[in-house]
């Protein structure tokens, strides 16, 4: 199964904890379990509801973040993209590696607006 992955990034590629105002996002193909690619987007201005769209449009199936608002868990699923908040503070590449072994927990999600 292809999937393309998203993860909110810092400069060090870095889960960055906050979506909406994360400096890049990791986008990985993914296909059969194994990473193809590994490409760092810089997002667009923040404005509410923005990004979910934006990265649907990139051809994103799942988000792994650390937290995030309610509305824009909301417009992701509207755009059919599977959304995992609670996710612990590991590259990019680690993150993926472990939600596609299932050796990660995503935990609480740390937005709370």
């Amino acid at each position: 199964m292809n999937k393309k992955i998203a993860i909110p990034v810092n400069e060090t590629g870095v889960l960055d904890a906050h979506f909406g105002h994360c400096k890049y996002f990791a986008l990985l193909d993914v296909n059969e379990g194994e990473i193809l690619s590994e490409e760092l987007l810089t997002p667009p201005p923040h404005e509410p509801g923005l990004l979910p769209r934006w990265l649907a449009e990139q051809g994103v199936t799942d988000v792994l973040a650390g937290g995030m608002g309610q509305k824009a868990i909301q417009i992701f699923n509207y755009n059919n993209v599977n959304v995992f908040v609670g996710a612990p503070k590991q590259s990019a590449k680690e993150l993926v590696e472990g939600y596609l072994e299932s050796s990660i927990e995503f935990t609480a999600n740390y937005c709370d607006h």
